[in-house]
């Protein structure tokens, strides 16, 4: 499961778990290896972390009876049966190319976000070590911290109202938790799902084989072909290339 150390993205509005300018009410939500920072219109600390319980606990059964789907950095076939959370990694995995527990922080952040939008709350945004899940009324931006770039947390990802609900993840060989076979600094991806957000920067990030213009686009040339993916950020040394649905901002 996925645990949060430096985060490879971070709501703007706000320093790193703080959000005295967003609008919305801060609080942290820890289970085992999760350590969710929450953003939303009321606290709701006990709702939250009965969604964590709950999607661990339909992750980790289905672990325990088929264990390839822990340890597999290959696509699984997907099983019709498999709780909901476990479906999405599966179909996520298949559209990246990557194996399937490569989208659990992106579907856990939006399993609880999902849950907490059920039970009456106007807006929230869900962060699982970067990984985000965002539902708001409003713009936001969200950080890009990009290693030892010149471009680390000067550049921002704009989002409008209506390309939310939506998952923003991150994969970087040099910020955060994230396993990374690449060497990009940062590989952000927006999508519909979290999942396929998650999935797919773990793909891109894993084509980033060097720091140079030429990595940096045939990761950015691939994110065309993932279904579900509508915009990519990434970044290896000086270099950036960037496709779809996003907006950049200076920070």
């Amino acid at each position: 499961m996925a645990g949060a150390k430096r985060p490879p993205l971070s709501y703007q509005e706000r320093t790193y778990r703080s959000a005295q300018q967003s609008g919305l009410t801060a609080f942290a939500v820890k289970m085992a290896e999760t350590d969710l920072h929450i953003l939303a219109s009321v606290a709701a600390q006990d709702q939250a972390l009965l969604a964590v319980a709950k999607v661990r606990a339909e992750i980790e059964g289905y672990i325990r009876q088929h264990p390839l789907f822990l340890s597999s950095l290959e696509p699984l076939p997907l099983d019709s049966a498999a709780p909901e959370p476990v479906r999405a990694m599966l179909a996520a995995g298949l559209a990246a190319g990557v194996g399937p527990m490569a989208a659990v922080a992106g579907v856990v952040a939006e399993a609880v976000g999902r849950e907490l939008l059920r039970q009456g709350q106007t807006e929230v945004i869900v962060e699982n070590g970067g990984d985000i899940f965002l539902a708001r009324t409003q713009p936001s931006v969200v950080a890009v911290q990009a290693g030892a770039s010149r471009l680390s947390g000067r550049l921002g990802i704009s989002l409008r109202p209506e390309q939310m609900p939506c998952g923003l993840c991150c994969s970087s060989s040099t910020v955060g938790h994230s396993l990374s076979f690449g060497r990009a600094d940062a590989a952000a991806v927006l999508a519909a799902s979290a999942a396929v957000a998650d999935a797919a920067a773990t793909r891109l990030g894993n084509e980033v084989t060097s720091r140079d213009s030429r990595s940096v686009s045939r990761a950015v040339g691939l994110a065309k072909n993932i279904e579900g993916v509508t915009g990519v950020v990434v970044i290896a040394g000086e270099h950036l290339g960037a496709w779809g649905d996003v907006e950049l901002v200076e920070l």
